[in-house]
């Protein structure tokens, strides 16, 4: 076993701002990372609209922490997530973190436990403010992977498979990509590796291709004009056209 799936990851879930149907495709993205062995979900679970965590908990294995809200506007539930989390990393025995919230609240969190090197990937709503989604190591819009998620199952409508389709490229992503294709290592034809080019645009941003509809970053390239992908040695390459 490599050690990469030895590591600890503990995935910490503000029931209050997101949804319960994106626990199964949350935890496949976290695998990249290791084990999931701490599975907490934070809220008032005397709370109506939190009921349908209650048979998500049991199947998934998520450990429901109760927090009754004290005073009418404050929320408790996040500070009582973020003080898990800091004891959590003093206690030395997590390698990363997986914070489903589209709260902005928790972006000091998610910098401190980056400050001490761990890896925190992010799963909110498309709509969460761009200073938590920023902080993560990768940020991914839970509700396009729902949509993938159900799109790539055997019994999944055409409405579903077409739901999944690749999002609109913006220009921002654009200049992204192309910034970290020249800071990469590039031969005399303008090819640079694939995978430096990724792992500098990574460095630089919360970028994920999953947020675009696609599952590998090589995917995503072949779909851009403005670049051109080139294999060599199983090897794949990239040069910027325009």
């Amino acid at each position: 076993m490599s050690d990469l799936l030895l590591k600890n990851i503990a995935l910490l879930i503000d029931a209050d701002n997101t949804t319960p149907t994106g626990i199964d495709p949350v935890l496949t993205v976290l695998a990249e990372l290791g084990q999931v062995n701490i599975r907490r979900a934070y809220g008032n679970w005397a709370k109506r609209n939190l009921a349908n965590w209650s048979t998500i908990s049991n199947r998934y294995g998520i450990r429901p922490q109760q927090q009754f809200d004290l005073t009418k506007g404050k929320n408790a539930t996040d500070m009582a997530m973020t003080i898990d989390a800091i004891d959590l990393l003093y206690q030395g025995k997590v390698d990363g973190f997986g914070i489903m919230s589209s709260d902005s609240d928790f972006t000091p969190l998610v910098t401190r436990l980056r400050q001490d090197g761990l890896t925190v990937y992010g799963f909110g709503s498309a709509k969460t403010p761009d200073a938590f989604k920023a902080a993560c190591t990768r940020f991914i819009d839970i509700d396009a992977l729902i949509k993938q998620s159900k799109a790539d199952a055997p019994d999944a409508t055409p409405a579903e498979k077409a739901s999944s389709a690749p999002a609109q490229i913006d220009a921002d992503l654009i200049e992204l990509l192309g910034k970290a294709w020249k800071a990469a290592r590039r031969d005399e034809d303008g090819f640079a590796p694939l995978n430096e080019i990724g792992q500098i645009a990574g460095n630089r941003s919360s970028f994920d291709v999953r947020n675009y509809g696609f599952e590998r970053l090589i995917e995503l390239f072949r779909e851009l004009t403005q670049f051109e992908v080139v294999m060599r040695n199983d090897q794949p390459f990239v040069r910027r056209l325009r």
